[in-house]
């Protein structure tokens, strides 16, 4: 078998493809990465030395992928993973969209010709920000927790299922990767295409270049580390506001549990794919982690509110569980100490992240 993965020089890419491999022996992976985010070279040296096939391309292009040798599935992790992109004066709205739907849609027509599985690593950004701001929600110690007589559809006391409202606005972010899911179900129903959709919740680990608007859990420590300017963003300035967090590691034994579930009819298309209440923390309370690693740091507070920001956005991801018997087996305890390790062999890291 041999398995197409995009955006493998990313913090998501580099990541699965070192663990799949451990999963599958036997296996050839194949790399594609158009190489423009930082931190790419670092990952692209890496993978060649630790024998992958790595190509340079541009999934947006689809004349960049004529040449590529055919493959069984595909697994797209190619994407522009900021929820500001398209109206943060760095990307535009069409490049975003370029990135996050056009790439995909040059990625399903590669899939139709191969007769290829296609498994998009979506993004928990395509639930509805409205129906997440309607949420009521209550002060609890450092965070904020929903109100247990919310009676919202699609929460339950483990979070937000995939029941849950994506009606507009989602963000440009966000509504481009809920097209991304249509236009992959529909060829998945079209062609006869085994095709997964998992929605993945905040990556978190190590090796995660990041930045205020993406890769928020690796930047905070790094930037706590460093003693950096640290702002808490709206909501009152309070850091409440709570995400939960996954490893990418913690993808492969789904990703695998999909493959070989194929055309299995009775198996959902669709998944969260979180690390749950479990995982889930408010920057305060990363911050008095931080603070007991570190050392006292202080954090301002900017009571100007962000865009698509949301007070509490937790993955149930019960439905992954049960069908698919997976769960995660990093803690939020062990990642957040896995990435503090690397900040502190490595504290040209944040610098990096911002070239």
């Amino acid at each position: 078998m041999r398995i197409l993965l995009t955006g493998m020089c990313g913090f998501v890419g580099s990541v699965v493809a070192r663990v799949l491999r451990e999963w599958l022996t036997g296996v050839e992976l194949v790399g594609l990465d158009n190489l423009v985010r930082p931190g790419s070279e670092i990952n692209r040296q890496r993978l060649r030395e630790a024998g992958f096939r790595l190509l340079h391309g541009d999934i947006r292009l689809p004349s960049d992928l004529e040449g590529l040798p055919p493959c069984d599935w595909i697994i797209d992790a190619a994407a522009n993973p900021s929820v500001l992109a398209g109206v943060d004066g760095k990307t535009g709205a069409r490049q975003l969209l370029e990135h996050n739907l056009v790439g995909t849609l040059n990625l399903l027509e590669l899939a139709r010709r191969w007769n290829a599985g296609f498994i998009l690593l979506g993004t928990s950004r395509v639930y509805s920000i409205a129906a997440l701001c309607a949420l009521p929600l209550r002060e609890q110690a450092n965070r904020f927790v929903p109100d247990p007589n919310a009676g919202a559809d699609g929460l339950t006391p483990a979070g937000i299922t995939e029941t849950f409202s994506t009606t507009p606005p989602l963000s440009l972010y966000g509504s481009a990767k809920l097209a991304s899911e249509v236009l992959a179900l529909e060829y998945g129903a079209a062609f006869g295409l085994p095709v997964f959709i998992n929605r993945c919740g905040v990556m978190a680990g190590a090796e995660q270049f990041g930045k205020a608007d993406q890769g928020i859990v690796s930047f905070w420590i790094r930037a706590y580390a460093a003693r950096r300017p640290l702002r808490y963003i709206g909501f009152g300035g309070s850091g409440r506001q709570v995400r939960d967090c996954l490893h990418p590691a913690d993808l492969v034994p789904l990703l695998v549990a999909q493959m070989n579930a194929g055309q299995d009819a009775g198996l959902p298309r669709v998944v969260n794919v979180g690390g749950g209440m479990d995982s889930s923390f408010s920057l305060a309370e990363l911050s008095a982690w931080c603070a007991d690693r570190f050392g006292p740091h202080e954090v301002t507070a900017d009571l100007t509110p962000r865009p698509f920001d949301v007070g509490w956005l937790v993955l149930d991801a019960s439905l992954a569980r049960t069908r698919y018997d997976w769960r995660p087996t990093y803690t939020r305890e062990a990642i957040f100490a896995e990435i503090a390790e690397h900040a502190r062999q490595h504290p040209e890291w944040l610098r990096l992240s911002e070239d």
